[in-house]
C-alpha cells in the first residue's frame, strides 16, 4: 500500500510539473498572440490609409490620354 502512495504521489509531482510548464507555454502564446493581433491592426490601419490616399489621388489625376 505504501509504495502505491509513493508512486501516486510521484505521478502528481510530474503532473504539477507539466501543467507549470504547459501554463508558461500558453502565457508566452499568449502575448505573442496579442503582439500579433497589434501589428495586423497597425498593418490595416495603414493599408487604409493608402488605399484612401490612393483614391484621393486618382480624383485628382486627370484620366490618361488614350491611344
Amino acid at each position: 500500500m505504501t509504495e502505491r502512495i509513493t508512486e501516486i504521489e510521484t505521478q502528481l509531482a510530474f503532473q504539477e510539473e507539466t501543467i507549470s510548464e504547459l501554463n508558461s507555454v500558453v502565457t508566452d502564446q499568449q502575448s505573442q498572440i496579442d503582439s500579433l493581433k497589434e501589428q495586423v491592426e497597425l498593418l490595416h490601419k495603414k493599408l487604409q490609409s493608402l488605399s484612401e490616399s490612393v483614391v484621393h489621388h486618382d480624383e485628382n489625376e486627370p484620366p490618361p490620354p488614350h491611344y
